[in-house]
Parts: C-alpha cells; sequence; structure tokens
C-alpha cells in the first residue's frame, strides 16, 4: 500500500488526457473535514477535474440536500450523483427546474431491523428518511447529513414508514461495544455500514454506493478500469473494492485501507487534492 502522491495506475495513466474517467468522491472525511470545511485546495482541485471534462460524482451517505451544496461547490453542472449510500441517485442538469432529477430510489421495509435495534439499543435514538424525502425521529434526533430538520414522532410511527434510509445512534456506547452489538444482532434483509463513533446507516439490502455507481458506471459506457473513487469510511469499503483505483483516505480506518488500492493524505492533509491533480 502506498501513499498517493501522482496518477500511476497502469492501464489508465496511459489515457491520461484523453480518456473519459468516472470519478466517485465521498463526501465527509474525504471532501471535507469533520467540520464540514472544505479547503480551497480541494475545492480547486475538485473544480478543475470537472472542468476536464471527467465524470465527476459525489458518492456520500447524505441524504439528497445536504448532497446539493457540495456538488455545488465542485462545480458539478451535468452529471450524476449518489446519496443515502446509493439508496438515491440524482441527474444533475441546471436546465432542470430544480437543477436535478431523481433517476433511482431503493426503499425497503425498516420495521424488522428497527425491532431488532431497539431491543439491544433501548436508549438509541433512530432517524428514517421516507420515500418523500422527509426525515422522521425520535428524541429531536438532528445531523447535519439529513439536510433537512427532522419531524418528531414516537417509534411505532418509524416502524411503520417506508424508507430510502435508517441512521441509529448510540451515546451510551463507545464504537467498539456498539460495532459488538450491532454484530450480535446480525441484521439481515438490509445493507448496513458503522461508522466512526455508534453510528449505523442502513440501506435496502444489496444497495451501496458501489451498487449505484455500477449503474452509472454502465449506463456511461465507462470501461471498469477508468473509474477512481475516494472515501474514508467503512461505508466506502465497497465502492474503493469496485473501482479501478480505489484511493482510500490517510485517516481511513484499517478495513477501509484494507479494500483500497492505496492510500492518500488524511483529509487535514488535502488527501483528495493530492488525488484529484494528479489525474490532470
Amino acid at each position: 500500500m502506498t501513499i498517493s502522491t501522482e496518477y500511476t495506475v497502469s492501464g489508465i495513466d496511459d489515457r491520461r488526457g484523453t480518456q473519459t474517467l468516472l470519478v466517485a468522491l465521498d463526501v465527509d472525511g474525504t471532501l471535507v473535514d469533520h467540520d464540514g470545511v472544505m479547503s480551497d485546495a480541494v475545492r480547486e482541485a475538485a473544480q478543475a477535474v470537472v472542468a476536464a471534462g471527467h465524470e465527476v460524482m459525489i458518492a456520500t451517505g447524505r441524504s439528497l440536500n445536504a448532497t446539493l451544496p457540495i456538488i455545488e461547490k465542485i462545480g458539478v453542472e451535468r452529471g450524476y450523483a449518489v446519496c443515502c449510500n446509493g439508496g438515491v441517485t440524482l441527474r444533475l442538469d441546471r436546465t432542470l427546474p430544480d437543477g436535478y432529477e431523481i433517476i433511482s430510489k431503493s426503499t425497503f421495509d425498516p420495521a424488522p431491523a428497527l425491532r431488532a435495534l431497539r431491543e439491544k439499543l433501548p436508549n438509541a435514538k433512530y432517524a428514517l428518511e421516507d420515500g418523500e424525502g422527509n426525515f422522521l425521529a425520535t428524541e429531536r434526533f438532528e445531523d447535519a447529513s439529513f439536510g433537512v430538520e427532522a419531524i418528531g414522532v414516537d417509534f411505532a410511527t418509524l416502524l411503520d414508514a417506508v424508507a430510502v434510509r435508517v441512521v441509529v445512534f448510540s451515546a451510551d456506547n463507545t464504537p467498539e461495544e456498539f460495532t459488538q452489538v450491532i454484530t450480535e444482532i446480525g441484521l439481515s434483509g438490509v445493507t448496513y455500514s458503522v461508522g466512526w463513533t455508534a453510528w449505523l446507516d442502513i440501506a435496502a439490502a444489496g444497495v451501496t454506493k458501489a451498487s449505484a455507481l455500477e449503474d452509472l458506471r454502465a449506463r456511461l459506457g465507462i470501461h471498469p478500469r477508468h473509474t477512481v473513487a475516494l472515501g474514508d469510511g467503512r461505508n466506502d469499503i465497497e465502492m474503493l473494492a469496485w473501482a479501478g483505483r480505489g484511493v482510500a483516505m490517510g485517516q481511513a480506518p484499517q478495513e477501509v485501507v484494507d479494500a483500497a488500492d492505496e492510500v492518500t493524505h488524511s483529509v487535514y492533509d488535502d488527501g483528495a487534492a493530492v488525488v484529484l491533480r494528479g489525474l490532470l
């Protein structure tokens, strides 16, 4: 595993400047730091790759409204984006009334997973994004990744909803304890990933950033080896393994590093900018 300083992947570097790449970018911990700040170096590098004509796609666990400001900041006016860990795919076009349209949405019944989680984590906070883009949450649960103000509901209301994304957060557990509980529960019929803290994201079965990106890659007719992905979280593992060149951020946990082809610098050292500049 090496630190990325230039673009040197065999089968891609010899096409630099002539071959359109699909470049999938995680947001939190990759394009922005954990305070939500994007450096000028990262923003300018991303804008340059967009201007060069590559298919630059945000691929994030954030919901739609929290993703749109990032898309605007890096200058993508036409193309695609993946939200909700693959649960929602957007087509971006400034000529559309909203500047985008939803072309794919994967929903699921959250009740079985929620019941299993509630039994083991009765004091955790629960939220879900429904099929209309609303967030329903217990205990005034709010997070910047929601992109909208959550509507306070009781747990029974969550059980009756149709979900695109479910989020669970426990302030009572360490990340290690939380991960152990989730493993013991053995969630089935859904796809899930555990975050940096005692945080769980759940999507429909088989839905990941990678599954959504593969649909877009096929739609665009881009060869698999001409795909690049950057990420730092456990919800990026499938995406990094999927990409022709998967790059983990320097602060990524070991299981994320293991899924990648290489490692760049951390988000605080503008690791994404290093990789993006190398694509030009």
